[in-house]
């Protein structure tokens, strides 16, 4: 028997204060807490590391776009189950669970607007849908963003972000690559001016596409860009890869990205840009 018994432990009963879901977010380079609203303020990037945290189309139309000049259109667009997949979810119902998610019908929010009172056609794509997938209405609506520059003869802007091709559609999938090309190629005859905006993550078929045809193509920080990933390009090869070779700075010192503009400047920019770029037809 033993002369002294095990002191008995307790647990504090006092808990730490919960801290409320969303008041801060913790930056993935620099471990810092961020207070949201700190976040808010700067268009979602950490004031600290320049980090920059995904937005919502809306979001960076509100930060792209004079006030109150946006107009959304073929907002009715929404895609159809052609080839009847079924796997663990139906594309019917992935639809419907990432409308629901987004408010979106689909991975893309087009119209037109204004920058510094110049009229724009634009297209931002959200990666909250379905990785923004590229389907027959991704390609359907930034087709049209084109041909509405064209009609109206102001100048077009894609904010891309993608995954890739939608494997739900299919061929119906990939032929936007080829729809969305050759109406670019209409816009360049006219000399209207297209700039693409490539932010994080930008791959697969969009970047060989539209992404990757603009008069000038500009690239959030540390933005992924590339086609295939780097475990597939590796084992093609059999070569050892670069490091960061899919990142913006990489593709900027190689001349695929013109240049490289922080989320907080890239209005400015783009504004500079067309002002060089484009002049108003005569009335």
């Amino acid at each position: 028997m033993p002369l002294f018994s095990k002191p008995k432990l307790f647990s504090n009963p006092l808990k730490k204060k919960d801290i409320p879901k969303g008041l801060y977010h913790k930056c993935p380079l620099c471990n810092e807490m961020v207070y949201t609203k700190e976040l808010e303020e700067n268009q979602m990037v950490v004031p600290q590391s320049g980090y920059h945290f995904p937005i919502s189309p809306q979001k960076r139309l509100d930060a792209l776009l004079d006030e109150d000049s946006f107009a959304p259109l073929d907002q009715d667009l929404k895609s159809v189950d052609a080839l009847k997949f079924q796997g663990v979810a139906s594309y019917k119902e992935k639809l419907l669970q990432y409308q629901k998610k987004t408010g979106l019908t689909d991975a893309v929010l087009s119209g037109t607007g204004k920058i510094m009172e110049i009229p724009v056609s634009i297209a931002v794509m959200d990666f909250r849908f379905l990785g923004a997938s590229m389907g027959s209405v991704v390609g359907e609506k930034i087709t049209r963003s084109i041909e509405r520059a064209l009609e109206q003869k102001i100048p077009c802007i894609v904010v891309s972000t993608s995954g890739g091709a939608r494997m739900y559609e299919g061929i119906l999938s990939l032929m936007q690559m080829a729809k969305t090309s050759a109406a670019l190629a209409r816009l360049k005859e006219a000399g209207l001016p297209y700039l693409s905006v490539l932010t994080n993550p930008t791959t697969a078929g969009v970047m060989a596409s539209y992404a990757s045809l603009g008069d000038v193509i500009l690239a959030e920080p540390r933005a992924l860009i590339g086609f295939a990933g780097p475990r597939v390009i590796k084992e093609t090869t059999q070569q050892a890869l670069p490091e960061g070779f899919q990142t913006a700075e990489f593709l900027l010192e190689r001349g695929l990205v013109d240049q490289i503009v922080p989320r907080t400047e890239m209005r400015d920019r783009i504004a500079g840009l067309l002002k060089a770029l484009y002049r108003a037809p005569s009335a």
